[in-house]
């Protein structure tokens, strides 16, 4: 197919904002559906996982792909929920772009600065779709101001909601200054143009004045002829705003209500127009683990095979591995190199994925996104490719864990399972770990929240049959240091043979903070001179304050944002040796830790709150007893957005409380946002 007229998209949005709801209308519409899947209804075709289901909203990323005037496009539908951000963030790491998803009403919420966030972070050029026009309260230059102010990009409007409200009937398109209605008698296939009213004239030209505008600002020879007074012509307008948004410059707005079905066709005409095809992003590149020099991969179905392992699945039909291919096509049966585990693997099939449907296929071409059965190495973020061109390519990142518990098996047959299925749930999600505690033998456990982890826990039992019990909740605290601290430590032990004799001098002092869900942790110098401490032991040193580091220095928890410095010490030609340096390098690192003053640092976590009016008391006395910090107030109609920070660990069970203070009318949403120190008197009670 022409690498030309296909486009890989992404449908990223703030929890509820219609995500799932606007990829159903985009399968029903381009054919791929015969039905029109409702979330509310569990119906959904993209949320086909049984929790998914029952619960309402998105968990696992979701690809399938349909054809909009004969272009291929592939989507992968995304979850809203911060729990099961990892899912956004490999899903943007191989997309060419996306769509954003907002709400008429709340316009920019929580979750949406965190995806849009994400797309930055990948060079991923953006859409925005505004949703919900038909709900009451719905604010169209509001939620384009949003955009504007709290993603700080730059939207260029080109659909204005014809009513708003209960008097929603269609859209007004910009360039083509004519009404677009739909149809509902045959759920919005069909529609129909009508001229713009009177009364929305003057604003669909300002509208229009101000897309040429965008486009000039993105084309040389477009700036020159509308400068020059030139009639552009709407292909010439398209065209630049298309190099705009390409280069992430400018982000087109269009509008409409994909529960009342309206808008969709609209939305699929500017993914065709404005979002970059394979040949319009750079090409990849990356270090040749051979030679280490940087090589580059174009989007050439010729050129050597290579592609980014973005996510494991392990379902009933056996275990999935999703690829995008980057370079190159790919034959069933073919044999792939995993250039980061650098073993040999065969690609048995190749699928073509429609949610958890699955569609044989012999061989696919670069600039599209694949599932393999078949290859036993490969997880997240690794790289296949032709075994005579190999390559690495950059592997999404993702945050750290913020919350843990134990759970122990109910029986002994559960006992022999558990282990197994924790390590498959681990490899599927990387935002996922699990480790025994070795103090304890207790099996921990750790997410992104209390809901992932019931996910997790509840998938245990549906897709691995294994039953488990689970203790409360625990926070992932880290501690770090207050000042700097030396110490001069001597490790001397004789027993009679040869002996073992290290010393070291070390300084810690802080590092500079992580101020966020993925700390640094330890950094290691040494400033060792004239052979102080010869060269062979200064790795054993280093080592032996990383185990003390990860063992933690006064409440047990990971140490984090220190800075160790290696400044001297002494040696034994007879009982030095790696073991002796390395129980020194741990000791000397505690004692410098209780001297430095060790601080106990705990998760906090961004706060949004939408509660009506007259619950606002309710829930701000409430939020003052967990230590939480307003920083934001507004007021939209009868509804009040709250938005602030709170400790995790006074969150538990949050989502109960706020139901019973609101009557169930309130929404919350929480993401990680930084670590901070806890108070000094509550810092002793954590255990």
């Amino acid at each position: 197919m022409d690498l030309s007229k296909i486009r890989n998209i992404g449908i990223i949005a703030h929890i509820d904002a219609g995500k799932t709801t606007v990829t159903e209308r985009i399968l029903y519409y381009t054919g791929k559906e015969h039905r029109m899947g409702e979330v509310h209804d569990g119906t959904a075709t993209m949320d086909w996982m049984e929790e998914e289901q029952e619960r309402g909203i998105t968990i696992t990323s979701a690809a399938t792909t349909c054809t909009w005037q004969e272009h291929r496009v592939n989507i992968i539908d995304t979850p809203g929920h911060v729990d099961f951000t990892a899912e956004v963030e490999r899903s943007l790491r191989v997309l060419d772009g996306a769509i954003g998803v907002f709400d008429a009403v709340e316009g920019v919420e929580a979750q949406s600065e965190t995806v849009w966030r994400q797309a930055d972070k990948y060079h991923v050029p953006r859409i925005a779709f505004i949703n919900k026009m038909d709900r009451v309260g719905a604010d169209f230059p509001k939620a384009i101001e949003s955009i504007r102010i709290r993603l700080g990009a730059r939207p260029v409007v080109l659909a204005l909601p014809l009513g708003q409200e209960r008097g929603y009937r269609g859209v007004i398109d910009v360039l083509a200054r004519r009404a677009v209605v739909w149809d509902d008698e045959t759920l919005g296939s069909e529609y129909g143009f009508e001229e713009v009213p009177p009364e929305d004239l003057a604003a669909v030209e300002a509208a229009r004045e101000a897309a040429v505008e965008a486009a000039a600002d993105c084309d040389d020879e477009l700036a020159t002829r509308y400068l020059e007074g030139e009639d552009l012509t709407e292909e010439h307008i398209v065209n630049g705003l298309r190099r705009g948004t390409c280069a992430m410059k400018l982000t087109p707005v269009l509008c409409g209500s994909a529960l009342k079905n309206k808008g969709i066709q609209l939305l699929l005409d500017a993914v065709i127009r404005y979002l970059p095809s394979p040949l319009d992003v750079p090409p990849v590149s990356g270090p040749n683990p051979d030679t280490g020099r940087t090589e580059v991969r174009a989007a050439d179905p010729e050129a050597p095979f290579c592609g980014l392992a973005f996510k494991t699945f392990a379902d009933r039909h056996g275990d999935l591995t999703y690829v995008r291919i980057y370079s190159g096509t790919l034959e069933a049966g073919m044999q792939v190199l995993n250039t980061r585990a650098e073993r040999k693997e065969r690609a048995g099939r190749i699928l073509v994925m429609h949610a958890d449907q699955r569609e044989a296929v012999d061989r696919m071409q670069c600039g599209n996104i694949v599932a393999l059965i078949g290859l036993k190495s490969t997880s997240t973020g690794h790289t296949i490719a032709d075994p005579r061109h190999p390559i690495i390519l950059e592997a999404p990142t993702f945050p750290e864990t913020v919350i843990s518990m134990a759970i122990e098996p109910r029986t002994n047959e559960d006992k022999d399972r558990l282990g197994e299925a924790l390590a498959r749930l681990a490899k599927d999600d990387p935002t996922f770990t699990s480790k025994v505690d070795p103090e304890t033998g207790q099996m921990i456990v750790s997410g992104m929240g209390e809901l992932h982890l019931e996910v997790l826990r509840n998938r245990l039992t549906r897709d691995f049959g294994v039953e488990a019990n689970v203790g409360r909740p625990r926070v992932a605290y880290k501690e770090t240091i207050a000042g700097i601290a030396e110490v001069n430590c001597k490790f001397a032990k004789q027993t009679g043979g040869r002996g073992q004799y290290a010393h070291v001098i070390l300084r810690v002092e802080p590092a500079v903070a992580g101020n966020g869900a993925s700390p640094h942790g330890l950094e290691f110098e040494s400033r060792v001179t004239g052979g102080d401490v010869p060269r062979q032991f200064i790795p054993p040193v280093e080592q032996g304050a990383r185990s003390a580091a990860q063992a933690g220095a006064r409440w047990g928890y990971p140490v984090i944002d220190v800075k160790v410095t290696l400044l001297g010490g002494s040696s034994h030609p007879v009982d030095s040796s790696d073991l002796a340096f390395q129980t020194a390098g741990s000791i000397a690192f505690k004692q410098a830790m209780e001297k430095a003053g060790a601080v106990l640092l705990e998760p906090v976590m961004r706060l949004e709150i939408h509660v009506p009016e007259e619950y606002y008391g309710n829930i701000v006395h409430d939020l003052n007893g967990r230590r939480a910090v307003i920083d934001e107030m507004a007021i939209a109609g009868h509804v009040r957005n709250v938005r602030g920070s709170v400790p995790l660990s006074e969150m538990f069970g949050y989502s109960t409380t706020i139901r019973s203070l609101s009557q169930g009318r309130a929404t919350f949403t929480m993401e990680p946002l930084k670590y901070q120190s806890v108070p000094e008197g509550l810092a002793d009670k954590v255990w």
